[in-house]
């Protein structure tokens, strides 16, 4: 038996260098972008109530999230979830890095930095309280390929895999589809026969098909456990229901409009002529090198090879938004949409294996799709920046409202500790305008745009307990909805106006909302 130093040493002669180059280089971008978001305590709307949450999301389908968070502990703090979520991603990148069968360090460097640098990232750290969570998710989901390229029943292990990221946040599954396809692809790229190009795609859609399976199984045992049903919330039962009641003519044709909307003109993937760019060079790169070798390969007097660019140009949109066939009507934000950073480093990966034959037209190739690489790095980590930035002037401004509501409330004649308070409305942009000047970088960035934390009444109700220290008894929500149809509350004032708080029958009415009403 080895002592544990001893197992240290050979552990670390058994770890490749490129697995050590992926694992550093993925810790260390990521610590140089996020770093000021993860030594920060800045929450966003969610977050406001979720300073302490044991993330049992089972309602949502999420049965093994509570489990995956649970290792930094249900307190938001930042510099721990940060760095665990760091670990699991680079991680992913080790498994990507094996995945492709990447052997240049620059490649590898660069495929790390797309993975940390891309604003889905800079997203959930908004919600950093699940944050840890969803990157071992995103980890396992990259982990269940893996086990399936490798090993001949390596997709039972897969499937395992993918059942447990599912368990932690389901919005991962297009990551590992999209990754799969990608190896079949490159399977079928070279001299093989077609029992074994079958054998070999039935593997990953036995993989997938028993991920899924599993996933649902333990969802459903667990549900009856514990007496619970799955929850309206983003559709999630309609996956207990067989879809969204929607016909499936339109469903498609939602899921490629959304494609094509957010590709385009989501102001993420592309939100600048240079990023612009530097998705052409790698675009340009593949199909270059993809032509080159079908002409090489003669794959043009192959029929197949026009049906399987006809499948891929049809099905990647749609494999890209599975999510939306089970839910079609959900809110879908950038924290879904982290599979779009699989193109980038899909084609960077192929330029380095497929860019190396024809002397110094390829090494230009192999240059251009590195420099397009880490411009689109560059470019992210300084959006994510931007979106950080915002969020900490989110905060402050409605600190400082806060505190001139909170006075407010606290000098209104009749009021007193415990008594029953109405906040109706959010914060009014007739009395407080809009300034925000991160606009069009951070539209797209949900948890990171706009003004202000302050979303619904529950919002004030969190923020002024858990920053100001004020505990007010605000009133339930249909309570509220009530007084919100009250004349006597029709014609009050919008906060900071003269008549915008009162005592009416031994209720404090505040109104936070615009005057006017349709």
């Amino acid at each position: 038996m080895k002592t544990p130093w001893e197992f240290l040493q050979y552990s670390r002669n058994k770890i490749k260098n490129t697995w050590k180059i992926a694992f550093v280089s993925a810790f260390v971008i990521g610590l140089l972008i996020h770093l000021p978001v993860m030594l920060s305590d800045i929450p966003n709307h969610d977050g406001l109530s979720s300073m302490y949450f044991d993330q049992n999301m089972i309602t949502s389908g999420r049965w093994f999230l509570t489990v995956a968070c649970g290792f930094s502990s249900y307190f938001t703090i930042p510099w721990v979830i940060g760095l665990i979520g760091m670990v699991w991603l680079s991680l992913a990148s080790v498994v990507l890095t094996e995945t492709m069968e990447l052997e240049d360090p620059l490649t590898i460097i660069g495929v790390s930095g797309l993975l940390v640098s891309f604003p889905a990232l800079a997203s959930t750290f908004a919600y950093v309280f699940t944050m840890d969570g969803y990157m071992m998710a995103l980890f396992l989901a990259v982990l269940s390929v893996l086990f399936t390229k490798k090993y001949k029943k390596g997709w039972i292990l897969g499937g395992v895999c993918l059942a447990f990221s599912m368990g932690i946040y389901q919005a991962y599954l297009p990551f590992a589809i999209l990754l799969c396809v990608y190896v079949i692809l490159l399977f079928f790229m070279e001299e093989h026969g077609v029992k074994e190009k079958v054998q070999y795609t039935l593997r990953y859609l036995g993989m997938g098909i028993a991920g899924a399976v599993l996933y649902y199984v333990i969802l459903q045992i667990l549900l009856k456990l514990q007496g619970k049903v799955l929850d309206t919330y983003q559709g999630i039962n309609s996956m207990e229901q067989g879809g969204s009641g929607q016909g499936m003519l339109t469903t498609l044709k939602g899921m490629y409009y959304d494609f094509l909307a957010f590709t385009l003109h989501g102001d993420v993937l592309v939100n600048n002529i240079f990023s612009f760019a530097a998705c052409a060079v790698l675009l340009l790169s593949v199909l270059f090198l993809l032509v080159r070798r079908m002409f090489q390969r003669k794959w043009w007097k192959n029929p197949v090879f026009f049906v399987i660019i006809i499948l891929l140009a049809v099905g990647l949109p749609l494999l890209t938004n599975v999510i939306l066939i089970i839910s079609p009507n959900l809110t879908y934000h950038l924290l879904m949409r982290y599979q779009w950073v699989l193109y980038l480093i899909l084609m960077l990966g192929f330029t380095d294996r497929y860019a190396g034959e024809n002397g110094k037209a390829d090494i230009g190739i192999r240059w251009a799709a590195l420099l397009a690489a880490w411009i689109l790095v560059f470019n992210y980590g300084v959006s994510d920046n931007i979106g950080y930035s915002n969020l900490e002037k989110k905060y402050e401004k409605t600190y400082a409202y806060c505190v001139r509501l909170l006075d407010r409330i606290e000098q209104t004649p009749g009021y007193y500790q415990g008594i029953p308070v109405a906040v109706v409305g959010v914060i009014g942009y007739d009395e407080f305008p809009t300034t925000d000047i991160t606009g069009k970088v951070t539209d797209g960035m949900i948890g990171l745009s706009g003004d202000y934390l302050i979303y619904k009444g529950a919002d004030y109700q969190a923020f002024m307990k858990n920053y100001l220290g004020a505990t007010l008894n605000f009133l339930d929500p249909d309570t509220v909805g009530e007084i919100y149809m009250t004349q006597e509350y029709i014609d009050m004032d919008t906060f900071p106006g003269a008549n915008s708080t009162k005592v009416v029958d031994g209720i404090l009415y505040v109104k936070t909302e615009n005057c006017g009403r349709d």
